[in-house]
């Protein structure tokens, strides 16, 4: 059976590949707007994930396994998107700066054949050291938090503010490959 990736993110593509070698990508058109934050994250991401799977499987016209995933930062029970601007980007990581904060993902998987799906989600806790503005700036300056939920990324320069995570890395990455290959196991 083909496996789909409903995601356009090139981090989950190449995360992927550690899984499974052959799949193919087709890009939700689900709108994120449609769902209300209702104060439950995991509640969220989940939600999240199903509309950009079930986006995806009412579009192809073949079997297969839809993978669809939604990650979002959370401080304070208030999720952090991706940046307006850069000055949204320094008010995210300022207000990250020395705290503990959660990042969620959101797991829906569909098998087009028979119907069948479930959904998970990961939570991870991180931890930021005490960052200066000059630092924020710098970060900045370089483009990468402005296309990152909470503008930060663990796996790139974004990685020197974190102090600490408790939990799976690569669910901060936007894709955690130990929840969805036990999901996968699942499905097939």
């Amino acid at each position: 059976m083909k496996i789909v990736l409903a995601s356009a993110s090139l981090r989950r593509q190449e995360l992927l590949k550690r899984i499974i070698q052959d799949f193919h990508i087709v890009v939700s058109n689900f709108s994120e707007d449609s769902i209300m934050y209702n104060n439950d994250p995991k509640d969220y991401v989940i939600k999240l994930s199903q509309g950009k799977a079930r986006e995806v499987s009412e579009r192809i016209d073949h079997e297969a396994l839809i993978i669809g995933a939604d990650t979002v930062v959370v401080l304070e029970n208030k999720i952090m998107g991706k940046p307006k601007d850069e000055g949204d980007a320094f008010n995210m990581l300022k207000n990250l700066s020395g705290k503990w904060h959660k990042v969620y993902s959101g797991i829906t998987l569909i098998n087009t054949k028979d119907g069948k799906s479930i959904s998970d989600y990961v939570c991870t806790k991180v931890k930021f050291s005490h960052i200066s503005d000059e630092d924020i700036q710098k970060y900045i300056n370089t483009g990468e938090p402005m296309d990152k939920a909470g503008a930060y990324g663990i796996q790139g320069l974004g990685g020197i503010f974190v102090e600490a995570i408790n939990g799976c890395y690569y669910n901060v990455v936007g894709f955690p490959l130990n929840k969805i290959s036990g999901m996968l196991k699942q499905m097939v």
